[in-house]
């Protein structure tokens, strides 16, 4: 390397499972595409390291005696680490544990058993939207008055400021600020933004909706409910 020329270091994941051997693999899996990546047996040896070091966390939910899901909180409630994207990768499946999931702030929320390739896929993605800000300024954008969301850096800003969306949320936003006074039924929604899932309840959508709702301040009150139909962006 040329001296004065500093490569750019790639993204860090940490990857939190109590089962030894599904870590390694894919801490060798994710490394083998490029990444840097470190791993805990528990949501106990993981406090004990610099979290806020990381560009995202890979949580299994079922552990010791701090789950993955109180582990999820602890992040989400640090002002260190609050904004660092979560990825759940569980055996548990039910409606309510995705819900709570994506409750708790998570990013995706992917099934065992799973894929490598659906893994690494979903990694790619939740990290494709933390292109830094000052970016933003050179992009086409989708807005309406002080809302902007950037597709190519996936950012959302609202009224000068950055707002950190998780995936399914921004392209909801996305979808809608490209559609404006469009009512699009939770069908709709469901095919468009879930389109690689086997199985999405109606909640789903529901949930991402309420949440989208209160990260975008005022603009919150133009996504719309049309009852019996579905959910728009109303100008």
């Amino acid at each position: 390397m040329e001296e004065g020329i500093e490569k750019e270091r790639p993204a860090r994941i940490l990857i939190v499972d109590d089962e030894e051997t599904l870590c390694e693999a894919l801490r060798f899996n994710i490394e083998e595409e490029g990444f840097e990546v470190d791993v805990a047996y528990s949501a106990e040896e993981a406090l004990t390291l610099d979290l806020s070091a990381y560009s995202l966390f890979l949580l299994d939910v079922m552990m010791g005696e701090i789950s993955g899901t109180q582990l999820a909180k602890i992040i989400k409630n640090r002002e260190d680490t609050g904004n660092i994207p979560i990825i759940f990768c569980t055996a548990r499946d039910t409606e309510d544990e995705m819900v709570n999931g994506l409750d708790l702030g998570a990013d995706d929320y992917i099934t065992k058993p799973y894929s490598i390739r659906n893994v690494l896929a979903r990694i790619r993605a939740v990290l494709r939207r933390t292109v830094p800000a000052e970016n933003a300024d050179s992009q086409q954008s989708l807005e309406y008055n002080g809302l902007k969301v950037f597709p190519e850096s996936k950012q959302c800003m609202v009224d000068g400021n950055e707002v950190r969306l998780p995936k399914k949320e921004f392209e909801i936003l996305s979808l809608m600020l490209a559609n404006k006074g469009k009512i699009f039924s939770r069908e709709e929604l469901l095919t468009r933004i879930w389109p690689e899932q086997v199985v999405v309840v109606d909640r789903v959508v529901d949930v991402n909706i309420t949440r989208l709702r209160s990260k975008i301040g005022n603009y919150g009150r133009n996504i719309v409910t049309r009852s019996g139909y579905g959910y728009g962006f109303k100008i």
